[in-house]
C-alpha cells in the first residue's frame, strides 16, 4: 500500500514522505485513544457520560492545552504540533518537509473522524425503530421546526436590536444557533439506555430533520453573504433533494434488503454480515454527500433499513468493535479543535465576544428547550429531556462559524461568540441530559432490583 501514499498526499510541487505521514498518524491515534479512554473512564467513575470525558480528553490534548493533536485550520502550523516536533527529534523529519507531513497526517485523522461519525449514525440507525420513528414523526417535525426557527429568530433579532450588529453577521450567528449535534446526543442516549424510548426516538428524528434544515439555512445564509440576495432555486433544490433522499432511500432500501440478506446467506467468507452492512451504509453516505447533504444522513438511513431485517441483532453485535475503534476519534477531534482561548477575558478582543456569547448561550439553550414543550397531548413524555437533548451544537455549529469566518461575514468578536456558544452547549448537554433522565433511570434500576 505504500505506493498509494505519495499519490494521496501529492501537491503541485512536492509529496510528503509516506513513512513519516504514517508515523504521525499512528502517534496521533495512540494519543487519541489514550485521551478518550482516560477521559471516558474518569467521567464514568464520577457518574457522568463517557462521551463528555472523550470531549474533555480532546480539549486537553488539543489546541487549548497540550497541543499534541492540532489541525491546520485556524492558522496553525507544523511548529505548533508536538507530534511534529517529536518526529523531528526521533524520525529525522526535515523542518522543510514538516509542513507537508503535518497537513497530510491531519487530513488522514480528519477523514478517520468523519468515518467515526458515519459509523456512529449507522449504529444509531440500527438501534432505532423505523416504525416508532414514523409514529413519532409529527412530534419530531414540530420539535425540529420550532428548534430551528425559535433560536434563529431570537438570536438574529437580539444581535441586531440589543447589540446593534449588522444584519448579515447577526443572521449568520442566528443560523449557527439552529444546529443540533446528533452524534453527541445519540451517544449519551445510548449510554443511558434511552435511545429506543419515545423521547429518544423524538430527539433522534428531530435531530435528523435539524440537520436537513440546518443545511438549508446554511445555504440560504451563504447565498445571502455572497450575492446579497437569497437564491430561491438553490433552496428549492435542497429541500426536494433532502426529502427525496430520505424517503427514497428508505423505500428502495426496504425493497432491496431481502436481496442483500439473501446474498449474505450465500456467502462463505468471514465478516459477510458486517462488510455488507458497512458497504450499504457507505454507499448511502456517498449518495447523500454528492447531493449536498450530510453523509451521516445516508448512514442513518442505511441503519434504519437494515434494522428491519433478520440480520439486525447479528449486525448490531458486530458493529460495536468497529464503532469502538472509530467513534472516539470523532469526539476527541471535536474537543481537540475547541479553542478555549476565546474564553480568556484578559484579552481585550475577547471581551465583546464573551458578552455576545452569554446572550447566544441563553438563546441556544432556551430555544431548544422550548421546542421540547411544543409537543401537546402526551403528558407522559419527558418534554424537558427532549428539549435538552437538542441543545448540543458540537461540530455542526463549528461548521457555521468556519463558513462565516471564511466568507468574511463575521467579525472576530462574533466568531469568538459563536465558538464559545458551541463549546458551552456541547459540554453542558451530556450532564444535563443525564440529570433530566435521572428519576426515570433510578425507577428502572429499582424495578429491576425487585
Amino acid at each position: 500500500m505504500s505506493w498509494f501514499y505519495p499519490i494521496l498526499f501529492a501537491t503541485e510541487t512536492q509529496t510528503a514522505n509516506p513513512s513519516l505521514v504514517l508515523a504521525g498518524v499512528l502517534l496521533s491515534l495512540v494519543i487519541i485513544y489514550f485521551a478518550s479512554k482516560l477521559g471516558g473512564e474518569l467521567c464514568s467513575r464520577i457518574n457522568l457520560p463517557a462521551v463528555l470525558g472523550e470531549l474533555v480528553g480532546g480539549v486537553v490534548i488539543g489546541i487549548s492545552a497540550l497541543k499534541l493533536l492540532v489541525f491546520p485550520e485556524g492558522g496553525l502550523e507544523a511548529t505548533d504540533s508536538l507530534i511534529i516536533q517529536f518526529l523531528q527529534a526521533t524520525a529525522n523529519l526535515n523542518p522543510g518537509e514538516s509542513g507537508l507531513v503535518f497537513e497530510s497526517m491531519s487530513e488522514v485523522i480528519s477523514v478517520l473522524s468523519e468515518l467515526g461519525v458515519i459509523i456512529l449514525l449507522f449504529e444509531i440507525g440500527l438501534e432505532s425503530d423505523l416504525k416508532e420513528l414514523i409514529k413519532v414523526g409529527p412530534s419530531a417535525a414540530i420539535v425540529a421546526v420550532v428548534g430551528v426557527s425559535a433560536p434563529f429568530a431570537l438570536g438574529t433579532a437580539g444581535l441586531v436590536y440589543l447589540f446593534g450588529l449588522p444584519v448579515i453577521p447577526s443572521v449568520f450567528a442566528g443560523a449557527a444557533l439552529t444546529a443540533t449535534s446528533i452524534g453527541i446526543t445519540a451517544k449519551v442516549l445510548a449510554e443511558l439506555g434511552k435511545l429506543s424510548s419515545t423521547e429518544g426516538q423524538i430527539i433522534i428524528g428531530a435531530a435528523v430533520l435539524d440537520d436537513i434544515l440546518g443545511i438549508i439555512v446554511l445555504a440560504v445564509v451563504g447565498s445571502l453573504v455572497k450575492t446579497g440576495e437569497i437564491q430561491v432555486n438553490q433552496i428549492i433544490i435542497l429541500i426536494i433533494s433532502a426529502g427525496t433522499f430520505l424517503v427514497g432511500t428508505i423505500l428502495i432500501g426496504r425493497l432491496i434488503s431481502p436481496a442483500l440478506v439473501g446474498l449474505v446467506n450465500q456467502m462463505k467468507t468471514r465478516g459477510e454480515v458486517l462488510i455488507t452492512g458497512i458497504v450499504f451504509a457507505f454507499i448511502l453516505a456517498y449518495v447523500a454527500n454528492i447531493i449536498q447533504l450530510e453523509g451521516i444522513l445516508g448512514a442513518f438511513a442505511a441503519g434504519l433499513v437494515l434494522a428491519e431485517t433478520d440480520k439486525r441483532k447479528e449486525l448490531e453485535e458486530q458493529i460495536i468493535p468497529v464503532a469502538d475503534l472509530f467513534v472516539p476519534i470523532f469526539f476527541v477531534c471535536v474537543g481537540a479543535r475547541t479553542d478555549l482561548g476565546v474564553l480568556n477575558p484578559a484579552i481585550p478582543s475577547n471581551r465583546e465576544g464573551l458578552i455576545i456569547a452569554s446572550f447566544l448561550i441563553v438563546v441556544a439553550i432556551v430555544g431548544k428547550v422550548v421546542a421540547g414543550f411544543t409537543i401537546f397531548g402526551k403528558p407522559e413524555i419527558n418534554k424537558l429531556a427532549i428539549g435538552v437533548g437538542m441543545v448540543p451544537r458540537g461540530e455542526v455549529g463549528l461548521v457555521f462559524a468556519g463558513v462565516g469566518s471564511a466568507s468574511g461575514a463575521l467579525s472576530p468578536a462574533t466568531e469568538a461568540a459563536i465558538i464559545v456558544m458551541v463549546i458551552a452547549t456541547t459540554f453542558v448537554a451530556p450532564p444535563l441530559l443525564k440529570l433530566v433522565f435521572k428519576d426515570e433511570v433510578i425507577e428502572k434500576v429499582e424495578s429491576e432490583a425487585k
